[in-house]
């Protein structure tokens, strides 16, 4: 039985990972569990998975956690402390699932608690890419993706020396906006972008995929995760979202994963390496899907791809001001303040403006990249 914590339980990530524990009762052991909001569902789930501990986010929802949860042995905790304390409980395997920068500083720590990290959490690469990782090598903590696509390289580099990778081929579906003309674009509501032609995935992430900046991250967190240069990575639009990501070999052969768009696999495989689970879930009929197509992305329409790009060139902390950007203004067009447009836009001038005030630094510890990331989000919310 191998012990797991599952941070960010009531997502769209933590439930998949639900339906992936509920299948190996006999092979995991659920020790903690967190929430943000959804104190409900995550007292059910606390009860369901016989977990040991179960932490709310939300401070202000402890009571009634604990109220849900009178009568029975779990433990419980609430706030970013009891994240925290958590974290620091010694178990085989963290899921860090939290959506959001506010997911880095529990999977941080637990890098120093859990034998393996199955990192479904983007922002732990984006904000602070270079301290997660010489943080985990430090405690000899194994990182292993739960990101589809970062699964699938993961898959397709199996068995191989990764000095023969020649390229990775980073799949993207393109969005609800793919074919849409700038002009279409600046009359885009929040409801037709918070319809994924593919996935089912939180506000957030959706949002995130619509422009095109979930890619951004995406190519953000492979620079980190393989030992590969910016120009060793090349985004594919792949509208079927089927092929999850490809690698190309020195010889020139590209080994491919698919799957059918749901995030079960991915996970089990995370938590389940070097076997793999078996899952009692829907498989893939190519005759189906009948054909696979690919094409170059737009960078000029979706300004935030290249923004992600240019982030890794510059190196420091800029990508932790891209990342403050981004949550800033996708919270403002969710809550209508802004145009889906300027989401991008006000990502791009927090970038010039911290260039300006000298905010772009090299990070040494986790302090510095939290002072930048306040000081981004205060220059993002000026801008609209």
């Amino acid at each position: 039985m191998k012990t797991i914590n599952i941070f960010g339980v009531t997502g769209s990530v933590g439930l998949s990972s639900v339906k992936v524990l509920k299948q190996h009762q006999d092979k995991f052991s659920v020790n903690a569990i967190t929430g943000g909001n959804n104190v409900e569902l995550l007292a059910k789930l606390a009860v369901e998975l016989n977990a040991k501990y179960a932490v709310i986010a939300n401070e202000t929802k402890f009571e009634t956690l604990k109220s849900l949860l009178s009568g029975t042995d779990i433990k419980i905790d609430c706030g970013k402390g009891g994240l925290l304390r958590a974290a620091e409980q010694e178990v085989d395997i963290c899921l860090a699932a939290i959506v959001g920068y506010a997911g880095l500083k529990p999977t941080m720590r637990s890098l120093k608690y859990a034998k393996r990290v199955a990192l479904a959490n983007k922002e732990c690469l984006v904000a602070a890419g270079e301290l997660f990782i010489a943080e985990a090598k430090k405690h000899g903590c194994e990182i292993l993706p739960v990101d589809s696509e970062h699964s699938a390289m993961f898959q397709c580099l199996q068995g191989s020396q990764n000095k023969q990778m020649e390229k990775i081929l980073l799949t993207a579906s393109g969005g609800p906006f793919r074919r849409y003309t700038m002009d279409e674009m600046r009359h885009i509501t929040l409801k037709q972008a918070l319809k994924h032609p593919n996935w089912n995935m939180g506000a957030k992430i959706t949002i995130d995929s619509a422009t095109m900046m979930n890619k951004g991250n995406e190519l953000i967190e492979a620079f980190y995760l393989f030992p590969v240069s910016l120009e060793q990575i090349e985004v594919v639009v792949h509208k079927q979202s089927i092929i999850h990501s490809m690698i190309q070999y020195c010889d020139g052969s590209i080994i491919a994963q698919l799957g059918a768009p749901e995030m079960g696999t991915a996970i089990a495989y995370a938590i389940g390496w070097p076997n793999r689970l078996e899952l009692d879930f829907k498989r893939l009929d190519l005759f189906e899907i009948a054909e696979l197509s690919f094409e170059k992305p737009d960078e000029k329409r979706f300004k935030c791809l290249s923004l992600s790009k240019y982030a890794v060139k510059q190196g420091g902390t800029c990508a932790t001001v891209l990342n403050a950007a981004n949550e800033v203004a996708v919270d403002a067009f969710l809550k209508n303040k802004i145009s889906f447009l300027n989401i991008a836009d006000i990502c791009e001038e927090t970038i010039n403006k911290a260039q300006s005030k000298n905010i772009i630094v090299n990070a040494s510890e986790l302090n510095d990249i939290c002072e930048v990331d306040t000081m981004a989000r205060q220059i993002a919310m000026t801008l609209f």
